[in-house]
């Protein structure tokens, strides 16, 4: 079993992990593998009901509680976790439940899921400011409970099939470098 206690990947000590969920996994792991400073993202379930040990057909049902997921690990001295949220609700509809573009269902739920304290401080205050923005917010902010990696053929999938279906414009994945540097955020070690 996978989980936040026994990641498939292991993390070195100088990188901290945060897991997203915006839709179709594809997507989001393939925008998250294209900023600099993300050392891994790697497409999985997060969250569902406990008794249930996820795979794609079964979560594909609606009733697992699972959402596709993508961990994400990152060298704070790169990227900080202010500017990956940042990227997050700059690409997702946070204003919708259960779907983002073509995508709907349960599986495709938003969501920000963190592992640790510090990381969940840093994502409610983030997800508080986005609230304020719109009249209905549907993004879940939670912490992790469960991971588990998805499937070898959903990992880089992408990657793998160029002309895959995405819900995000493909340019996003080229340009999104040059939106973080737009940011103004603290300095990155900080969060």
């Amino acid at each position: 079993m996978n989980n936040k206690e026994n990641p498939s990947v292991p993390a070195p000590a100088q990188t901290k992990e945060i897991f997203f969920a915006g839709g179709c996994f594809w997507a989001i792991e393939k925008l998250f593998q294209s900023i600099n400073g993300v050392l891994d993202a790697e497409s999985g379930y997060a969250n569902g009901k406990a008794q249930i040990v996820p795979h794609y057909y079964r979560v594909c049902l609606g009733d697992t509680g699972y959402r596709e997921t993508v961990r994400v690990l990152y060298d704070p001295a790169l990227v900080t976790l202010e500017q990956l949220l940042a990227v997050f609700f700059h690409t997702i509809d946070p204003t919708v439940e259960k779907r983002q573009g073509n995508d709907i269902g349960d599986q495709y739920q938003t969501g920000v899921y963190y592992a640790d304290k510090a990381s969940g401080e840093t994502v409610q205050a983030f997800a508080e400011k986005e609230r304020k923005k719109y009249p209905r917010f549907a993004v879940e902010i939670q912490p992790l409970k469960s991971f588990f990696p998805a499937e070898a053929y959903h990992q880089n999938y992408l990657d793998k099939h160029p002309d895959g279906y995405c819900h995000i414009p493909p340019h996003i994945f080229q340009t999104v470098n040059q939106f973080i540097q737009t940011l103004t955020s603290p300095n990155p070690g900080d969060d």
